[in-house]
Order: C-alpha cells, then structure tokens, then sequence
C-alpha cells in the first residue's frame, strides 16, 4: 500500500455521488441522502503498473471498486509459480471476502494505471441493507469471471488462449484493446512466458492485431473469433 499515491484523503458525498461510473459500482442503487450514513474517509487511490493493491493473508479492513484500469488476481501455487485467476476491470469490486473473512484470499496488483476507491468494512455496514443487492451481484460477477478464466483462458491451445484474451481484453463493439506484460499473459494463460511473447509476435505477423502504441492493439475480432472457437 505504500507504494500507491493518494489523490485524495477524503472521497465522500460529492465525489460518490457524481462518480462517472455510479452505475457500475457498489454504491449504484443508494441515493444522496444515502451518503450521509457515511462517517468514514473513503480513499481515492491511484495504482501505477505494478503496484500492489493488497496481498494474500493480509488484513482485510476493507473492500475496494475499481474506477479505471485493470487488476490481476494472483495466487501462488506450491511449487512457487505464480498464476493469475482473475481479472477486475471498471466497476468490479476487489477484496469481497474482506465482508466474511479477517484476510485478502489473493494478491491484487496493478496491470494498467488504475484509480480505485478504498470503503472501509464500517461504511458498508452502515449503508446495509440499501446495498446487500450490489453486493450480490458483485459476488456473482467476481465468480463468473474467475469462471471465464478458468473455462476460456485455460483450455485449448496457446493459440486459442491468446485469441480469447485479446477479445476478453475489451468489448466486442471496440477495435482496440490493452494488453500487459507477457509474464502476466503466460500465468494467466498458464503457458511459458516465451508461448506468449511468441504467439503474440504471430498474431502480429499475421494481421490479427496491430500494435499501435506500447502494448496498445487494433483487433480483428472476427479472425480472433475464429481462432478462439477452434477453427
């Protein structure tokens, strides 16, 4: 947490309730007079690449939605390897477990720039029962994606892998995406860090994605489409 800047000690009643995403997180369904039950500093916190957000055992005061970016989910396996098992983007809740559990269950860390709010336990006790639904459906939303990984970036062949997280990188209506380091690509694919890079570097020799900027990609997503299903 030491190394993450914070733009603001205090993120309360104008700041939540004008957020560009409200519709998205945690706070969705409350209406302005709701933020008046909030006697709580809520943190706004900006993550560059890399930085960790929190770590796996450690204490779990509070839960976190992110605004902007993207934050792998990561666990190390017995052997010391590491393996992501998850992706948040805009709108997903990070450290849920923290309403059940005195601990986080996986590292979250940084792929992009990311901007995220920290909401102490103590505030969404106190703004309960008006969000028990949002919670809810981040719960299932956070198991539906760690599903998609285990289902869609697990199986098949490196190809196919690599096809699938460039679409899963952004919508389907939008042409270009971001992609990260190629050691995160490999652990979330469970491939070797050269399947990755040299995959990627096909893909691009072939047409399928164009590199516009560092890490920056215009998608053919009908070929992308193709590969992914096995064709």
């Amino acid at each position: 947490m030491k190394s993450i800047e914070i733009e603001a000690a205090w993120h309360g009643l104008a700041s939540c309730d004008c957020c560009p995403i409200q519709d998205l997180v945690l706070f969705a369904d409350l209406e302005s007079a709701d933020f008046t039950a909030i006697h709580q500093p809520i943190d706004d916190l900006w993550l560059p690449p890399g930085a960790t957000l929190y770590r796996a055992e450690q204490a779990a005061p509070a839960l976190f939605t992110l605004r902007e970016g993207l934050v792998k989910l990561e666990q190390y396996l017995s052997d010391g390897t590491k393996r992501i098992v998850s992706l948040a983007g805009p709108g997903d809740v990070l450290g849920l477990e923290a309403m059940l559990a005195d601990s986080y269950e996986h590292a979250a860390i940084a792929l992009q720039p990311s901007k995220v709010c920290r909401i102490p336990k103590a505030v969404i006790g106190a703004l309960s029962p008006k969000i028990n639904n949002q919670l809810m459906r981040k719960w299932h939303e956070s198991v539906r994606k760690a599903h998609a990984c285990t289902r869609d970036l697990s199986t098949g062949n490196a190809r196919q892998r690599v096809a699938r997280l460039f679409l899963l990188l952004a919508p389907s209506e939008a042409r270009r995406c971001r992609l990260f380091g190629r050691e995160d690509v490999g652990a979330l694919l469970g491939v070797t860090t050269e399947t990755a890079s040299k995959t990627v570097a096909e893909f691009k020799r072939q047409g399928l994605v164009r590199e516009i900027a560092v890490n920056l990609f215009e998608r053919d997503i009908a070929a992308l489409e193709r590969i992914a299903d096995g064709d």
